[in-house]
């Protein structure tokens, strides 16, 4: 049935599936609107993006929330129960989770109104997401879905084997600036936000005005080191199974019981280089000592994997921010989901090893802008 914007075609008559479907991973842009575009020209339902990681995987939803009476009549009963299904639960199965507090709402995409819904799950449960799908006749709707991430190419004959679909595989880096660029101007001044005094003991969390956002410097947290790695250094250290526990580990630990300082070097401050006794010189350097070994708790080992990672991450982007003359660096990446600890180090070292001219900004949709941005090409078909 044909009928306005191609939301009730039937699944392969749709002519934006099949452009997707023919473009095997590189689909040439001709849409110039704006980030959430008025273009008529779209798929059929449902409307997804993915960005498909090594450690966890982002599903973007766009949920439509001006059906009319007859357009909910003449809706197929597949699209009413999957609409139903992913926006009436908060967990799906034991590993997939919609984060409802960063739900967006009065969205506008390809001239319809609705709500934005950002679902996670762990990349290793990615036969039980397709399963899931093919249960719920996800695959007699679309035929294709924008995806981004290693796994879109990992995953590409498990999609076409399983559920009959084909990947559109975009660029992770476009796709995340993309996705920033349209969740910020729709969300600002509320997405971005920075930590005020971050060298004070309890820093304020406060918004940050990103209208005018050029120059800045982006760090993807993830590249080598990142969520994965300290996943999997805590799973190896503490016996952890998911990034939460993990962080909720390190969130009780004292990494100064781990890492060997400043001061257990100098006997305090090295006032010579401007060091302050509480510095980390070694991580790790207390494990050296067999009775430190045997003092150590899970805990004290989460927060000084946490520790080693956050600082390396932020030595390199203070030196590639110094190196370029810019100010403002904003982080983005799984690895700071959930994790305010690695949030306030960051600023922290970005203001106090400069002197107070570097500012560390962070995003409250952190790690789902390139599936947004997954979501947004449709916009090039007009």
């Amino acid at each position: 049935m044909d009928c306005p914007g191609c939301l009730y075609m039937a699944p392969r008559s749709c002519k934006v599936c099949e452009r997707l479907r023919m473009a095997s991973g590189s689909i040439p842009s001709a849409c110039g609107g704006g980030p959430f575009s008025d273009t008529s020209d779209y798929p059929c339902m449902p409307w997804f993006g993915m960005d498909i990681g090594g450690t966890l995987t982002k599903l973007v939803y766009f949920e439509p929330k001006d059906i009319t009476p007859d357009e909910e009549n003449q809706e197929v009963e597949v699209l009413q129960n999957i609409r139903k299904y992913l926006t009436k639960n908060s967990a799906y199965g034991k590993t997939g989770h919609r984060d409802m507090h960063l739900q967006m709402d009065n969205v506008s995409i390809g001239g319809r109104t609705g709500s934005v819904h950002f679902i996670r799950f762990p990349t290793s449960e990615m036969g039980a997401f397709l399963a899931l799908a093919k249960k719920q006749g996800m695959a007699s709707l679309i035929t294709t879905v924008c995806a981004t991430g290693g796994g879109a190419f990992k995953f590409e004959q498990s999609f076409a084997t399983e559920v009959n679909m084909k990947l559109a595989k975009f660029d992770e880096l476009d796709s995340l600036l993309d996705g920033m660029r349209a969740i910020v101007q729709a969300n600002n001044p509320g997405e971005v936000y920075y930590w005020h005094n971050p060298t004070q003991e309890d820093p304020e969390k406060r918004p940050y005005d990103f209208s005018d956002p050029y120059p800045f410097i982006i760090v993807n947290v993830g590249t080598s080191l990142g969520g994965g790695t300290f996943l999997g250094l805590c799973s190896l250290l503490t016996g952890c199974s998911s990034f939460e526990e993990a962080i909720e580990l390190a969130a009780q630990g004292d990494n100064t019981k781990v890492d060997k300082l400043v001061r257990d070097i100098y006997g305090g401050d090295y006032e010579r280089f401007g060091l302050p006794g509480d510095l980390v010189a070694s991580s790790f350097g207390n494990m050296c000592s067999k009775d430190r070994r045997q003092s150590v708790t899970k805990p004290d080992l989460a927060r000084a994997t946490l520790v080693t990672i956050t600082n390396n991450i932020g030595s390199i982007s203070r030196l590639c921010a110094s190196n370029e003359k810019i100010s403002r660096v904003v982080f983005v990446g799984n690895f700071l989901r959930v994790n305010p600890i690695s949030a306030k180090l960051l600023a922290y070292a970005m203001d106090y090893w400069s002197k107070g001219t570097l500012k560390a900004l962070f995003l409250e949709h952190e790690g789902y802008f390139g599936a947004v941005g997954c979501l947004l090409k449709f916009n090039e078909y007009s």
